[in-house]
């Protein structure tokens, strides 16, 4: 049959799934979804049934459900379903019904692909709903990524569409030909809903205009996913050659470089680090201006260097560690820290080393980062210095002064700027009698 066919073609064409493969399938009794049924049963597929019983409509839910139970029962096909109190959730979570249903039924549908070992899971979304899914975009304000409608998989995803070949109007006659059982749902007939007043008023009048709107507006959706997949590549090639790699979530960007962009192609770089425009503006006006100036997006900073931007990952806000006598090993960020009491005051000169008169500490230590008004004094010196003024001095930007890790004396003052300078008050002297070596390495997971 043509139609089983081109829906064969079409599963292998966007590798939605294989025929060894078990599909979990959404069916809520409507048209679309029992076609896709029909069709996945025909084409000999591994399938089982997933229903969802929102209890919104009484006794068409009921018969809703028991449509397709009896179905599966008729084709010996594996059956679930489960009943959701929707109303409560929407009311506890403070969302629409819509909403409620929607969060509902995926978080149940990947529960019980996991359970039941399906490959994925298939649910009946069409080339109208792709449309109306367009035009709901463009009425809350959308780019390049909200006009490709509806894919017929995402990478991070096990939900597939593979009724994303047939417009509406198709299902509607191949049903009928078919005589695949269905029911209507009656809210899908009222307009409160914005996709329903898409659907049921919006869509109708451009049909109007052109009766084919529906045909034009699936090649505009297949222009615009090629436009942005040509936007993705080059603009993956110029992240690639621009941000450069130094650190865990850290990159920098030459300020020569960054002066050759524009401003759109600075912000479609950064977009997956939720940079606004402005911000960039911003950014861009003040490149020959003084270092240590910050930009912040919700999850990203970027701060001017000397010759460079650095982009990082904001870090959470980490608590100091403490250290009592009796521990060997304590890790913090990305550092595990080794200790031992000895009595071998052989002097090594390793600058993740620390080498402390014993009779000076007093626990509980505290490893922690850096804070406002810290001083020490630096081994080799007499006076004291400010922390912020020596990492000044080492050309250790802000960024990464926050993660270098201080060792704190019971007392408070700083024995190690790790991985740095010891202070002079901590040295082993003539007359130590034990010392306390401290050992920093980056961890190793």
């Amino acid at each position: 049959m043509e139609l089983i066919k081109r829906f064969e073609c079409y599963v292998k064409e966007n590798e939605l799934f294989s025929q060894g493969d078990k599909i979990l399938v959404a069916v809520s009794g409507g048209r679309d979804s029992m076609l896709l049924l029909w069709l996945l049963h025909k084409a000999n597929f591994s399938i089982e049934i997933a229903h969802c019983n929102f209890q919104l409509r009484g006794d068409e839910s009921d018969a809703d459900e028991k449509l397709v139970r009896d179905f599966a029962e008729e084709h010996s096909i594996a059956f679930h379903v489960k009943n959701f109190d929707t109303i409560n959730y929407a009311e506890s979570n403070k969302i629409s019904i819509q909403m409620a249903a929607r969060e509902l039924r995926y978080a149940w549908f990947e529960e019980l692909r996991a359970k039941r070992n399906c490959k994925v899971i298939a649910v009946a979304q069409h080339i109208n709903d792709a449309v109306e899914t367009v035009l709901f975009n463009l009425s809350r304000g959308t780019g390049l990524q909200g006009l490709q409608g509806i894919l017929p998989k995402r990478n991070d995803s096990k939900v597939v569409r593979p009724l994303l070949f047939l417009q509406s109007k198709e299902i509607t006659d191949f049903v009928q030909q078919l005589g695949i059982p269905f029911r209507d749902d009656s809210s899908n007939f009222s307009n409160k809903y914005a996709r329903n007043k898409i659907r049921l008023d919006i869509i109708p009048e451009f049909e109007k205009l052109n009766p084919e709107f529906v045909t034009i507006m699936d090649d505009n959706i297949q222009r615009f996913r090629d436009s942005q997949q040509v936007l993705y590549s080059f603009i993956s090639r110029l992240r690639n050659e621009i941000l450069i790699l130094r650190g865990k979530d850290s990159w920098q960007m030459l300020k020569s470089e960054i002066q050759k962009l524009s401003m759109n192609e600075l912000y479609f770089m950064l977009e997956p680090y939720g940079f606004k425009k402005n911000v960039l503006q911003d950014l861009l006006g003040s490149l020959d201006k003084e270092s240590g100036r910050q930009f912040e997006s919700e999850n990203y900073i970027l701060v001017k260097d000397r010759e460079a931007v650095i982009l990082s990952k904001k870090s959470e806000t980490d608590e100091g560690i403490q250290i009592e006598e009796t521990d060997t090993k304590v890790l913090w960020n990305d550092y595990q820290f080794n200790f031992e009491i000895s009595e071998d005051l052989k002097v090594l000169y390793d600058k993740g080393v620390a080498q402390v008169d014993f009779d000076e500490v007093i626990y509980p230590l505290t490893i922690r980062s850096w804070e406002e008004g810290d001083v020490f004094q630096p081994l080799g010196m007499q006076g004291k210095k400010k922390l912020s003024d020596y990492f000044i001095q080492k050309k250790i930007n802000i960024l990464d002064k926050k993660q270098v890790p201080i060792l704190v004396n019971g007392d408070g003052r700083i024995i190690w700027v790790v991985n740095y300078h010891l202070d002079e008050r901590f040295k082993i002297r003539d007359n130590t009698q034990k010392v306390l070596k401290l050992v920093c390495n980056l961890r190793t997971i």
